[in-house]
């Protein structure tokens, strides 16, 4: 397997990431996607706990549609990556992340450790994205019980 392919999937899964920690506009993290209609965001989780858990995502306006719902519950400092894998062989990247994520209509949040799973196309684009992150703490937060079980006050 050419060095260079393992070298251009870790650049382009760094540029994605990049994107988030950065916090780039959305259109700028969605263009790292590719337009093809079976592209996929899921992030794993039971989907009774979240509206952005435990359901496929398809398609351009699918994975638009995850990162709106996703917005529209959850904002996240101090994001970071690191110990990223490549498999040049399936196009994959895995990649450790570490974020304070906070509910915004709780306002309770936690520390969290997340991991993505990336498949690219030829062309460098994302064409299946898989999270798995803390979705219990996202669910204790986004009902108000974070801080109690932690024996914080409100």
């Amino acid at each position: 397997m050419p060095h260079h392919k393992r070298v251009e999937l870790l650049e382009a899964a760094t540029a994605f990431c990049d994107s988030f920690a950065q916090k780039k506009p959305s259109d700028e993290i969605l263009s790292h996607f590719s337009s093809s209609p079976d592209v996929l965001a899921y992030e794993h989780g039971l989907k009774e706990l979240a509206p952005f858990l435990g359901r496929e995502f398809r398609g351009p306006e699918g994975v638009r549609e995850y990162f709106g719902t996703v917005s529209s519950c959850l904002t996240y400092e101090d994001m970071r990556f690191a110990d990223y894998v490549v498999d040049a062989v399936e196009n994959r990247v895995a990649v450790r992340g570490t974020a304070r994520f906070t509910w915004t209509a709780t306002g309770e949040g936690w520390d969290e450790v997340f991991a993505y799973a990336l498949k690219f196309d030829e062309q460098r684009k994302v064409v299946s994205y898989e999270i798995w992150a803390d979705s219990g703490a996202a669910y204790l937060a986004s009902k108000g019980w974070l801080k109690g079980l932690r024996g914080e006050s409100a």
